[in-house]
This record gives structure tokens, sequence and C-alpha cells, in this order.
């Protein structure tokens, strides 16, 4: 059959709408030209290429973690024959959820089994979604029960180390917060007064900002930050005459120099915000439904592949499973696994394209579960979900989020990432047992260090498999996305039928939201690709 621009454009339509077929036609003359905006992901449908290609279509899906599920499960809906190799006896790859049973050999050699009280958990992995990410659609589509995930709490603490005024002095987010934005405000309301800004603000302005400033600050009517109720109380209000007791606010010049606020823009990020979500029971519910969606028969779980290469069949895949070598040729592949492990397996990639896996840097990060016999954290300090922060190696400290209020509950006591992490790294896990608590108890006390039932730590680097939290791309310093380094770009294209997807080649990095976004571009894709040859 010819291939036509009719053809093109219908099979243009078939798989990305009417939307792509009316921007490719204007740009080759054929309708009007009409504004460039991103368009929602529209999964492809069997009966896109009934009539249209013949034969059955079949692809290889290397690493069962978020892109490589979210692939097999759009890739069905077409019709496609799908397989997904799996090394781990579990799906969701870096996202992993802790419990009773738990069972893993790190890189260091290190067996531990997690012995948690049924019912509790904690997120080894991905524990946080925001609202606007394409997970939560994926968690309505599967039938996943969302809760909520508690992103902040004014009643957890910042303590920071050092010399400085305020250092190691566990101070709550609320007072942390009143005081560097009372002072913040009154010092700008008196650059305001004294003309400092008269250059840029006109009178309504001022009056305007002032107005503003007050309010913001707190701000007494001459004013100035003289401290207010929404620090806290040292003792509460009650009925009757009992107004409670306010807690004075710290100097200006200490919290000025304390930089106690150092961590307040955390939550201004556009994918840290409130309201965040998280699955009810662990993250792992979302790749447990994606794998009863996918079926059972299309999935190998201890799959451990070996080799991937481009053959005139398509692609062949080599993998072990119990000691045996096993092979499976498909028409296309798409390789969901670590970039920085691509290259220890058997292929024929060009030499560009092993390059470009090479700018893909590993990352540390880590994190350690406690169990507590006694929830202290709300009967002492009500705290209820959230972290406190702080410049140790452990770097913040996680409340739990669900069982509000029963006898016991897992608090993540370090989740850190960086050079802090690697302190954790290369410890057995007594040992970071040990350097968490102590560096706990120096922001919560010496209850942090009691009632402790279990203990389970885990750190990505020296996890198999993985070998990393999530890629840095090499000329992008830490951006988690947003940066088209050529490295980057090269691997966005197929090396013949071979696909590249993941988090790393998303905008997203480090959020299931970029796997899943990853899977939907190179879904549709291949799904166009095939379309195509009709």
């Amino acid at each position: 059959m010819p291939y036509t621009r009719r053809s093109f454009m219908r099979s243009l339509g078939i798989t990305g709408g009417a939307g792509l077929a009316l921007g490719a036609m204007s740009s080759i003359g054929l309708a009007p030209a009409v504004a460039s905006t991103p368009r929602r992901f529209q999964a492809p449908a069997a009966g896109d290429l009934i009539g249209k290609v013949k034969g059955n279509h079949s692809v290889v899906i290397l690493g069962g973690g978020p892109s490589g599920l979210c692939s097999a499960y759009e890739l069905q809906k077409a019709g496609y024959k799908v397989t997904v190799l799996e090394a781990r006896n579990r799906p969701g790859g870096r996202v992993w959820s802790i419990r009773n049973g738990t069972e893993e050999t790190d890189l260091n050699g290190e067996t531990q089994t997690c012995t948690f009280s049924e019912g509790h958990f904690y997120n080894l992995g991905a524990t946080r979604i925001p609202q606007n990410h394409n997970t939560i659609d994926y968690c309505r589509e599967l039938g996943v029960e969302l809760q909520m995930f508690g992103n902040q709490n004014a009643n957890t603490f910042v303590n920071y180390t050092g010399n400085k005024p305020l250092a190691n002095q566990s101070i709550t987010y609320r007072a942390a917060k009143a005081d560097t934005y009372g002072y913040m405000s009154e010092l700008l309301q008196k650059a305001t007064n004294q003309g400092a800004l008269d250059q840029v603000l006109s009178k309504e302005d001022k009056e305007a900002l002032s107005s503003f400033l007050t309010d913001f600050g707190d701000l007494s009517s001459d004013g100035r930050y003289v401290g207010s109720s929404r620090r806290g109380h040292s003792a509460e209000p009650g009925a009757g005459l009992n107004f409670g007791t306010e807690i004075e606010p710290f100097g200006m010049s200490d919290v000025i120099q304390g930089g106690i606020g150092r961590a307040f823009s955390f939550e201004f990020g556009y994918d840290q915000a409130m309201t965040m979500m998280t699955p009810v029971g662990g993250m792992d519910r979302i790749y447990y439904k994606f794998q009863d969606a996918i079926g059972m028969d299309n999935i190998e779980f201890g799959a451990e592949v070996s080799g991937m290469k481009n053959v005139p069949e398509g692609v062949s895949v080599d993998y072990v499973v119990d000691g045996k070598t096993k092979s499976i040729t498909a028409d296309y592949a798409i390789c969901t696994i670590p970039p920085h492990l691509i290259k220890r397996l058997n292929n024929n990639l060009p030499s560009d394209i092993l390059l470009a896996l090479d700018a893909a840097k590993p990352s540390s990060s880590g994190k350690l579960g406690i169990e507590y016999s006694r929830r202290w954290w709300e009967t002492e300090d009500r705290i209820y979900g959230g972290a406190s922060n702080t410049d140790r190696d452990i770097s913040q400290i996680m409340f739990p989020y669900d069982h509000y209020n029963s006898d016991r509950g897992v608090v993540v006591a370090y989740y850190s990432s960086g050079k802090r992490q690697q302190a954790f790294e290369s410890l057995t896990h007594r040992q970071r047992l040990a350097k968490a608590i102590a560096e706990g108890a120096e922001i919560h006390g010496d209850k942090y260090t009691r009632d402790i039932s279990s203990s389970f730590s885990g750190s990505w680097r020296r996890t198999k498999y993985s070998e990393s939290a999530w890629a840095s791309w090499a000329g992008a310093g830490d951006s988690h996305g947003g940066m088209a380094t050529p490295e980057y770009t090269k691997l966005l294209e197929p090396v013949d039928r071979i696909y590249f997807a993941g988090d790393h080649l998303s905008n997203a990095i480090a959020w299931q939201h970029g796997a899943f976004t990853s899977a939907q571009d190179v879904v549709t894709h291949l799904h166009q690709r095939v379309a195509q040859t009709a």
C-alpha cells in the first residue's frame, strides 16, 4: 500500500486525535495554523490499528517499575502483546513500601527482615503525590484509594547546629515562621516609612503594602513585631479567665543570624505545596494494581536481564531466571533499566548512545524507619504528620500520616540525600540506627531513644538493580528537569527498535509523574510508528 500524505494524516489522527492531525495538516498547508499547546495524553485504543496494520505487534519491556508497568498497561489497551521482565520479585522498582516480612540483602552483603507490626509500614521510595501529578489520575483509573499526606506541620521542629544564635535549639515551625515573617515585615515596614522605596512605590502602593505587612507579620499598631499568638502557647487558653500564656519571641538579631527560616521555601515548591496525597496502605499499592491490570501471564519476576540487541527480527533480550538463561524476541523493546546500569548488558548500542547513558549520574538517597510502641510525638508534642528539619546527616524526621491516636507507629528517622546520605551508605543497619537515634534525640529529646520495637533501613546506592535514587544529568547541576542536555535529548529518540523510558527522561526527575509521562511519550511514538507502516 503506497504511503501518501492522506494515509500519514490518517495515522496521526488515529494515534493523537484530531488536534495532532490538524497541527500536522497546517504545517503542510492543508489546514489553518493553530496555536501550539500541550495536550493531555490520549491512550492508544485497540481499534486504532484494526484494518490498517496487519499482524500482531509485540513489545518486551525491561523493568517493572513505574515507567515499565505504565508502558505495558497503555500498550495493552491497543492490543499489543507485552512482556515485562523484572529482576525483583515485586512490582514497583524504586517505589518500595517496607512492611512486615519485607526481606532484602543489600550490596554491602547485609540482610534485613522487617518485623513491623501488622498494618504498619513506611515508603522507602516515593512517599507523596502532588495534586497536579498524573499519578493521581492512574490511582483513580486503577482504583487506588488515596489519603492526605502531611507535607508540612506547624508543630514539628527546626534545629540547626553551629555556634550562631538559636543553634541546637528545637523550635517549632510555627514559632520560627512567626518570628521570621514578623521581623521581616517590621523591617520592610520601616524601610517603606523612611522613604527607602519612594522611587518605586506611590503613596497608594505604600499604603497597600503597609496594610499587607501589618497582617502578614502580625505587627503592632506602631509597626513593630512584638510577638504573636501564632508562635503558640506555653499554656493553652482554656475556659473562663484562662487566656493562656503566649511564648515570647526571639530577638530580631538572633532570628536573622540563626537562619531558622532556611527551610521555609520547601513548601513553596510547585511539587511540594499542600495538599499532598498518598495511597492508603503504601505507595506500592499502585503497582500491585498495575500488576493486576496487566496480568501475571505478561510479567516475569526474578528475570535479570543480561543482554539487549537490535536484530533483523526486532529486539532480542536475554535474561536469567533461577540460574537458567532465557531469551525473547519482540518487535520492539522499551528499556526502563536505570541508565547507568544499561552498559553492563550485552548490547549492540552505538557508541554515542553509550556515551549519552554515561551522562546520567547516579545519586544517593535513603531512609530508615523506626517502629515505636508509643506515639510520643502525638501525646507529648502534638505532632500529627509532617517533618522536623535539621542540618544534621539525618536531614529530616518524618512522622506517620496514618493510625492516628493508636498505640504505635513508624517514624522515618532520616530521609537524606547527597553527602548526608553517603554518611549512612557504608554503615551496617545497627550503625545507621544508632546514628539516627543519636541525632534525632538532639532534636526531640530522650524520649526519642525509648520504646523502639523494630527498624529497617535502605540506601538506594546500595540496593541491587537500582544502585541510585534517581539520575542527575551531567551539565544540568541539581536540576530535576527543564534542561535539555545533548545526552538527555539523544536518548529521547529510539535506537532502531529500542526505546528508553524513565523519570530520568522527563521534566519531573525523581517523581512517579516523570516516569509516567516518559512512558506515555514512548507509547505514543511507538504506536504512531506502527500505525504509519500502513
